[in-house]
């Protein structure tokens, strides 16, 4: 088959687009009150709403022209309840539109070509680097950190639906789609209760067991009989890391008995699926000398499971070592017969061992001097040995709970290290890192909770985050390298340290081209300081779905990274909607793990992507800190955070019961930005459709360059830099997200009617210089298929966000007249409900 744009989009059209016309009349038949008229009236409101915003309408306006028109409803609590069943069947619409786009994924997309293993073979045999690859893959890993940051609205029994779903419309199965669309029509999205991180746990396990155990299993099965190299990796090339019950940063609920219990199910959860495979296994192997084997083996897994007090009476090693036996005498006795079979279970332990994913823990410095001063305030008497003169200049605002929480989830680190092997838990990572004090307080209180400085199987991990810390973090680093006490861990660790820098925080912070720009400068710094003193650097990337958190094409990102930054691991967060929509199915998950290694790899053997030069460095410098001073502008202008709050669901968030975190860090009441987490603040832009972190500043920036007459230099970088290329078409994905017709109204509004100008005079203006860049005569025309679905599911949503605005407008109107209605609650639960399709909708939107 062709992938041509062409032949993909074609595809996309006859298997996406009609057939979600088709089974979309399905929704006539499901079980709600009035379904029927519902839909009719639904279609009716987007005609509405899409010619309303022609005419320059505000939401408002559309909808009592709506009710006017097409219904016979005068009371406000009869037009609520309408609204709420048209935003019930647009979800539903959502679940059917994910769901054809999952089951298609493979006849969209070219499984094996460009950015594919099997492209990455083709052109290491053309290219005769066998050899080199060899030495790549012993060194070489890439780590998918699920982390449950709170961008995921669909509870668990929905997402089930929707694998189900997903299969039976690849089948065709016309009967099964019927039902799975009548047991969607029944089952609830709304959570009535927050869920706890053990909840969280609980819904992402279920896509390691599901998803990443069969794909990630069957890349490396590939790559080792692709290869024929007689390599056997030992390391694994594919890890995966855990963050619910181990992020303890802003997140009270996470405490130490919850962090074990994780432990403890991830474990569970890893040896139930080996033993599922032995089961399955015991089938063919039949053979007199391999069936008593497999019989020992599957009676271990299932005490492990069932039989208490078994958790640390089986090893990986144990498990490896008799199924090496087994592969033995399948090879000489047996003519090798269900070798493979053995093979494929070899490859998932030695990939999963018996922690399945990583559990890290993370914690915010702040808390750790709040500790250590109440350390030092309850016992003058007690020194910090490894923070020579160390004030903590902090006042004593812990608790003794707090204190013996931190102490204790260090001090368990080794209980779980016990149970699930070193590689279920070994990372600290410590939030708001600005100074190598930090990470030697957490060092400092590793001790103190019992472990041993000569024997301290963690890595500490500094995460560096806004702009001012990016910058700094290169001199934190060298500080640390020259320290003796942490030299010598470091001696421990294989001499490699690893660096978290985060992309939300950096964008929220300093806008989006100083934030990537500022990302990139901190690597090449990092890598060159940390090679200076000998150290191997590894990168740990904090992105989120969408491009104004560090998302959007993130395998182009790491193939334009060039040879001056480390490239001896992938290692980056996956959260929200990415996980569903990037790693949801077999297919979509095999496919976007081998862009990631392809493009890691590739990087190292063939890149040709040249050092940039100090003129075009100069240039991003100058274009990055005129973005910069635009974005500071606008989060300066005196009624930039009402606005937010006022116009966009931001202060709804936390009433959504989709996270265990608070939306915000600090107990105040008030909203400030400084406290708030990046994920709402840019979640809050996304569904007023107007994405101000994907691209302000940019416009402006391109815009002061063109005055001087110098575009064309810029015009030049973008042509021959990836790195550039890939900021721009990221950013032009942001901004094909945008839709300021809904806002419109608000262009005269008293208070709010300048700024709303400003990003929408920004919006243009990026507009118009990322078009001049590609050459292009519309947003993401190099990208047909994602474009069209963009197109369609902001079409599916526009009853949505025009139901929201609305609801919304209502509540401001109620506020600023000092009125008092009945009805004041339910606009706000709608304000919520709206919410869940949107975001879903977008798929990589907060």
């Amino acid at each position: 088959m062709s992938f041509s744009h062409a032949a993909r989009l074609q595809q996309f059209k006859n298997l996406v687009g009609i057939r979600f016309q088709l089974y979309n009349s399905l929704f006539t038949s499901l079980p709600f009150h009035r379904i029927e008229r519902t839909g009719i009236l639904l279609s009716l409101l987007l005609n509405n709403s899409e010619d309303g915003y022609k005419k320059k309408l505000s939401p408002v306006e559309i909808l009592e022209d709506f009710f006017t028109r097409h219904t016979v409803y005068q009371k406000e609590q009869e037009q609520i309840d309408l609204l709420f069943r048209f935003v019930q069947y647009a979800e539903r619409q959502i679940v059917l539109f994910d769901a054809l786009e999952d089951a298609s994924f493979r006849e969209v997309n070219d499984m094996q070509g460009s950015g594919s293993l099997k492209q990455l073979f083709n052109e290491v045999q053309i290219k005769h680097k066998e050899k080199e690859l060899e030495q790549k893959l012993n060194d070489y890993c890439i780590r998918l950190v699920l982390t449950a940051h709170p961008t995921q609205f669909y509870p668990g029994s929905v997402l089930g639906i929707i694998h189900d779903l997903s299969k039976a419309l690849a089948d065709n199965n016309a009967g099964l789609i019927n039902t799975y669309l009548q047991q969607l029509g029944k089952t609830p999205f709304l959570k009535k209760q927050r869920p706890t991180p053990y909840d969280e746990a609980v819904s992402l396990i279920w896509y390691l067991e599901n998803v990443f155990y069969v794909a990630a299993g069957k890349i490396y099965t590939s790559i080792k009989n692709q290869l024929q190299l007689g390599i056997d990796f030992n390391q694994p090339l594919i890890r995966m890391g855990f963050w619910p019950g181990g992020d303890r940063d802003g997140n009270p609920f996470v405490v130490t008995d919850i962090t074990l219990k994780v432990a403890a199910l991830l474990r569970g959860s890893i040896i139930k699926c080996y033993y599922l495979e032995v089961r399955r296994l015991k089938r063919r192997l039949t053979f007199t000398g391999v069936d008593v084997l497999l019989a020992g083996l599957e009676k271990k897994l299932y005490d492990n499971i069932f039989i208490p007090g078994h958790t640390t009476s089986l090893s990986k090693d144990e498990i490896l070592a008799t199924l090496f036996e087994i592969r033995s005498i399948l090879i000489h006795q047996h003519n090798g017969l269900f070798q493979q079979s053995v093979e494929q279970l070899i490859n998932r332990v030695q990939l999963f061992g018996l922690h399945f994913a990583s559990l890290d823990i993370r914690q915010d410095s702040s808390v750790h001097k709040q500790v250590l001063a109440n350390i030092a305030a309850k016992d003058s008497s007690v020194t910090f040995p490894y923070l020579p003169a160390y004030k903590t200049n902090q006042e004593n605002k812990a608790t003794d709970e707090l204190v013996k929480e931190t102490l204790d989830v260090m001090k368990n680190i080794r209980t779980i290290q016990q149970a699930n092997g070193e590689d279920g838990c070994n990372r600290y990572i410590i939030s708001q890192c600005t100074s190598a004090e930090n990470v030697m307080e957490v060092f400092q209180l590793l001790l103190l909770s019992g472990w041993s400085k000569e024997v301290l199987p963690i890595d500490i991990v500094p995460l560096f985050e806004t702009v001012e810390d990016l910058q700094q973090a290169p001199k934190v680093m060298k500080e640390l390298y020259e320290n003796e006490v942490y030299k010598d861990h470091l001696q421990q660790r294989r001499k490699q340290q690893t660096i978290m820098l985060g992309f939300s925080d950096g964008t929220k912070d300093g806008g989006y081209l100083m934030a990537n720009w500022g990302i990139f400068k901190a690597k090449e710094e990092l890598t060159r300081i940390s090679s200076e003193y000998g150290y191997n650097v590894v990168f740990f990337d904090g992105r989120g779905g969408p491009p104004a958190r560090g998302g959007g094409k993130t395998h182009r990102f790491y193939a334009s990274m060039g040879k001056q930054i480390s490239n001896k691991e992938i290692q980056l967060t996956v959260q929200g909607q990415t996980v569903s929509s990037n790693f949801g199915t077999h297919d979509s998950a095999q496919f976007n793990i081998e862009q990631l290694l392809n493009a890691g790899i590739s990087n190292d053997l063939f890149s040709s992507t040249k050092a940039l030069q100090k003129e075009e460095e100069a240039l991003i410098v100058e274009v990055a800190k005129k973005s910069f001073d635009a974005y500071v502008e606008l989060k300066q202008h005196p009624y930039f955070m009402q606005y937010l709050v006022d116009v966009s669901p931001l202060k709804y968030y936390s009433e959504t019961n989709i996270a265990s975190r608070p939306a915000k860090r600090g107990g105040s009441s008030r909203l400030e930005l400084k406290d708030l987490r990046a994920i709402p603040y840019v979640g809050a832009w996304s569904q007023i459709k107007q994405n101000v972190t994907g691209y302000y500043g940019v416009g402006t920036a391109l815009k002061a360059l063109d005055d001087q007459g110098r575009f064309a230099e810029f015009k030049q970088l973008y042509q021959n830099s990836l790195f550039i290329k890939t900021l721009m078409d990221n950013c032009e994905m942001a901004m094909k997200k945008c839709f300021f017709p809904l806002t419109e109204y608000l262009r005269d509004h008293p208070v709010y009617g300048e700024i709303w100008q400003k990003i929408y005079n920004e919006y243009e203006l990026t507009k118009k210089y990322v078009l001049l860049l590609s050459g292009n005569t519309e947003l993401m025309e190099d990208y047909p298929v994602e474009q069209l679905s963009i197109q369609m599911r902001e079409r599916i949503v526009m009853p949505l966000i025009t139901i929201q605005q609305y609801a919304i407008a209502k509540c401001r109107e109620m506020n600023e007249r000092g009125q008092q209605s009945p009805h004041k609650a339910a606009y706000e639960k709608l304000i919520i409900r709206s919410s869940f399709g949107i975001i879903n909708a977008a798929r990589n939107s907060a």
